[in-house]
């Protein structure tokens, strides 16, 4: 039997974003000043290979050269949860050695996609590639991407077999993120993880180990503090911050028409990102559209705002 994690995984752990040239080329120098940037921000982990990071557009040669230089800049200092995401068992336990390879910490797996898979073969999937691999393993559940709810019982079953180190949700499910919560209570070194940018004073209240927010690119020092309130019992702090994190988020809503919801919400990051002068465009990854000079304007205006930016 695999056996569950000694030590429970948590704090502020960001979904990557992948930064690229007004070109549309990997920028890796971007890249590398976007992981100074969450680390001093006081990141406890990173997640890179993930949605936020636009994986399904890269290359598999692009793969690996965004976690090598991840792996680079970060240099050790905190955990890397790495996406391994396929269509099915095999090609996930492909993309993970290759992560491994590289220097994943731990495996990010969301359930089989494309493929017509019942709960039985959710289940097998998920012990097939924990059982394939040495490090910790957790579900990625986003039913959004891929049409498939991860239940509860099914969740709780493999973490209570030690198949999984926890799960990142991101369903936006919050009653189930509750019942979640209450049926891993009781498992030792569970980790569960909320991908929720505007309700984590809420997840946390209900016993989430930590946070994974896209919007922690443009602001991690932020949900750090939010999170160190939460775990300090200081709600009233943990509510005041997110609550300017929520108005920060409104960021994700400004693109010019035409633009698609997630390149609004990454490219809302991006250009953020490039406002603050971190990264040099906002560009996305092809087919794509960037936010043009208007939505910039209006991100501008809004982190001026809530103060990460001088008028």
């Amino acid at each position: 039997m695999i056996q569950h994690p000694t030590a429970r995984f948590g704090g502020v752990v960001p979904p990557v974003v992948t930064p690229r040239t007004a070109e549309g080329d990997l920028d890796l120098a971007g890249l590398e000043a976007v992981v100074e940037h969450l680390i001093q921000g006081g990141v406890t982990g990173l997640f890179p290979l993930g949605s936020t990071g636009e994986t399904p557009y890269l290359t598999q040669a692009e793969r690996a050269e965004v976690l090598r230089t991840v792996v680079s800049a970060n240099a050790g200092r905190v955990p890397l949860l790495v996406g391994a995401n396929d269509q099915t068992v095999d090609r996930v336990i492909d993309e993970a050695r290759v992560v491994l390879s590289i220097g994943a910490d731990a495996l990010v797996v969301t359930s089989p996609y494309y493929a017509l898979s019942d709960d039985a073969e959710v289940l097998r999937h998920f012990r097939s590639i924990a059982a394939a691999v040495d490090v910790p393993v957790f579900a990625y559940d986003i039913p959004v991407r891929t049409h498939y709810k991860l239940p509860v019982a099914l969740v709780s079953e493999l973490a209570h077999d030690g198949t999984l180190a926890g799960v990142k949700d991101s369903s936006g499910d919050d009653v189930s993120f509750r019942q979640l919560a209450l049926a891993t209570r009781d498992v030792p070194g569970f980790s569960l993880f909320t991908g929720h940018e505007v309700v984590c004073d809420g997840a946390m209240l209900s016993g989430a180990a930590g946070i994974v927010p896209g919007l922690g690119n443009v602001d991690p020092a932020g949900y750090r503090r939010l999170y160190d309130a939460a775990v300090a019992g200081d709600w009233e702090a943990a509510r005041t911050e997110q609550d300017r994190l929520t108005r920060l988020f409104s960021i994700v809503g400004v693109a010019q028409p035409g633009v698609s919801g997630g390149a609004a919400g990454v490219g809302g990051f991006k250009t953020a990102l490039a406002e603050l002068g971190i990264i040099a465009s906002n560009r996305m990854a092809a087919p794509m559209e960037s936010l043009d000079a208007s939505a910039s304007a209006r991100v501008r205006e809004i982190l001026v705002g809530e103060g990460l930016l001088a008028a």
